[in-house]
Protein backbone atom coordinates (compact mmCIF):
# COMPACT_ATOMS: atom_id res chain seq x y z
CA UNK A 1 0.00 0.00 0.00
CA UNK A 2 1.22 3.64 -1.03
CA UNK A 3 0.04 6.75 1.23
CA UNK A 4 0.57 10.06 -0.02
CA UNK A 5 -0.36 13.07 2.32
CA UNK A 6 -0.74 15.53 -0.62
CA UNK A 7 -1.67 19.27 -1.00
CA UNK A 8 -3.12 19.51 -4.50
CA UNK A 9 -1.79 23.21 -4.62
CA UNK A 10 1.45 21.94 -4.65
CA UNK A 11 3.60 21.42 -7.94
CA UNK A 12 5.45 19.72 -6.63
CA UNK A 13 3.34 16.95 -4.54
CA UNK A 14 0.73 17.04 -7.96
CA UNK A 15 4.11 15.57 -10.18
CA UNK A 16 4.70 12.85 -7.10
CA UNK A 17 1.21 11.85 -7.15
CA UNK A 18 1.12 11.49 -10.78
CA UNK A 19 4.75 9.59 -10.69
CA UNK A 20 2.87 6.88 -8.50
CA UNK A 21 -0.27 6.49 -10.68
CA UNK A 22 1.56 6.55 -13.77
CA UNK A 23 3.81 3.63 -12.27
CA UNK A 24 0.35 1.66 -11.73
CA UNK A 25 -0.22 2.35 -8.15
CA UNK A 26 -4.00 3.51 -6.53
CA UNK A 27 -2.36 5.29 -3.73
CA UNK A 28 -4.56 6.20 -0.25
CA UNK A 29 -4.48 10.28 -1.07
CA UNK A 30 -3.97 12.00 2.85
CA UNK A 31 -5.37 15.74 1.83
CA UNK A 32 -3.58 16.89 5.11
CA UNK A 33 -4.83 20.44 4.83
CA UNK A 34 -8.20 19.15 5.59
CA UNK A 35 -7.74 16.08 7.31
CA UNK A 36 -5.01 18.08 9.96
CA UNK A 37 -2.29 16.10 11.71
CA UNK A 38 -2.18 14.55 15.62
CA UNK A 39 1.44 14.68 17.25
CA UNK A 40 1.66 10.96 17.14
CA UNK A 41 0.67 11.09 13.50
CA UNK A 42 3.68 13.70 12.87
CA UNK A 43 5.97 12.05 15.46
CA UNK A 44 5.70 8.75 13.83
CA UNK A 45 6.26 10.11 10.02
CA UNK A 46 9.42 12.49 11.36
CA UNK A 47 10.87 9.20 12.69
CA UNK A 48 10.26 6.85 10.05
CA UNK A 49 11.42 9.55 7.26
CA UNK A 50 14.73 10.88 9.25
CA UNK A 51 13.22 14.48 9.71
CA UNK A 52 12.35 16.80 12.76
CA UNK A 53 9.90 18.67 13.10
CA UNK A 54 12.40 21.80 11.97
CA UNK A 55 13.55 19.95 8.67
CA UNK A 56 9.62 18.93 7.71
CA UNK A 57 9.15 23.29 8.78
CA UNK A 58 7.80 24.19 5.42
CA UNK A 59 9.35 28.03 5.40
CA UNK A 60 8.09 29.06 2.26
CA UNK A 61 4.39 30.20 1.40
CA UNK A 62 3.47 29.26 4.61
CA UNK A 63 2.46 31.54 7.91
CA UNK A 64 6.03 29.79 9.47
CA UNK A 65 7.86 33.28 9.60
CA UNK A 66 4.93 35.30 10.91
CA UNK A 67 4.41 32.87 13.76
CA UNK A 68 7.70 33.38 14.50
CA UNK A 69 8.89 29.85 13.61
CA UNK A 70 12.16 30.69 11.71
CA UNK A 71 14.19 31.33 14.78
CA UNK A 72 16.31 28.26 15.77
CA UNK A 73 15.18 28.64 19.50
CA UNK A 74 11.86 27.59 18.82
CA UNK A 75 11.91 23.65 19.91
CA UNK A 76 10.91 21.02 18.58
CA UNK A 77 7.21 20.68 20.70
CA UNK A 78 6.38 24.30 20.03
CA UNK A 79 7.40 23.65 15.87
CA UNK A 80 4.56 20.35 16.51
CA UNK A 81 1.79 22.43 18.27
CA UNK A 82 2.30 25.07 15.30
CA UNK A 83 2.09 22.35 12.45
CA UNK A 84 -1.27 20.67 14.41
CA UNK A 85 -2.68 24.23 14.72
CA UNK A 86 -1.49 25.30 11.11
CA UNK A 87 -1.32 22.30 8.35
CA UNK A 88 0.37 23.67 5.96
CA UNK A 89 3.85 24.31 8.00
CA UNK A 90 4.17 20.75 7.41
CA UNK A 91 6.26 20.42 4.15
CA UNK A 92 5.10 18.03 1.39
CA UNK A 93 4.42 15.23 -0.05
CA UNK A 94 5.24 12.43 2.25
CA UNK A 95 5.05 9.24 1.22
CA UNK A 96 4.88 6.04 2.45
CA UNK A 97 5.73 2.51 1.32
CA UNK A 98 6.63 -0.49 2.49
CA UNK A 99 10.33 0.44 0.81
CA UNK A 100 9.84 3.65 3.67
CA UNK A 101 9.01 6.79 4.16
CA UNK A 102 10.09 10.03 2.53
CA UNK A 103 9.78 13.86 2.13
CA UNK A 104 9.47 13.80 -1.22
CA UNK A 105 11.33 16.87 -2.57
CA UNK A 106 12.29 16.65 -5.28
CA UNK A 107 9.55 14.96 -6.74
CA UNK A 108 11.80 11.94 -8.07
CA UNK A 109 12.95 11.07 -4.76
CA UNK A 110 9.74 8.82 -4.42
CA UNK A 111 11.39 6.41 -7.16
CA UNK A 112 13.49 5.44 -4.58
CA UNK A 113 10.18 4.50 -2.49
CA UNK A 114 9.15 1.99 -5.70
CA UNK A 115 9.49 -1.32 -6.97
CA UNK A 116 8.01 -0.19 -10.37
CA UNK A 117 8.48 3.07 -11.98
CA UNK A 118 6.53 4.90 -14.71
CA UNK A 119 7.15 3.14 -18.70
CA UNK A 120 8.95 6.05 -21.31
CA UNK A 121 9.49 9.59 -20.46
CA UNK A 122 8.22 11.89 -17.58
CA UNK A 123 9.04 15.19 -16.64
CA UNK A 124 8.24 18.25 -14.31
CA UNK A 125 6.35 20.87 -14.46
CA UNK A 126 9.14 23.15 -15.33
CA UNK A 127 10.26 20.18 -18.03
CA UNK A 128 13.15 18.69 -16.02
CA UNK A 129 13.57 15.29 -17.06
CA UNK A 130 12.76 12.88 -14.16
CA UNK A 131 12.88 9.18 -16.52
CA UNK A 132 13.73 9.51 -19.62
CA UNK A 133 12.58 7.63 -22.95
CA UNK A 134 14.06 4.47 -21.86
CA UNK A 135 11.96 4.71 -18.50
CA UNK A 136 15.66 5.21 -16.53
CA UNK A 137 16.76 8.41 -14.79
CA UNK A 138 18.88 10.73 -16.83
CA UNK A 139 22.82 10.45 -16.66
Amino acid sequence: MIVIHHNPDCGTSRNVLDLIKAAGYAPEVILYQEAGWTRGQLLGLFAAADLTPRTALRTSKSPAADLGLLDPAVSDAALLDAMIAHPILVNRPIVCTPKGVRLCRPSEVVLDLLDTWPKGKFTKEDGEIILDETGKRPA
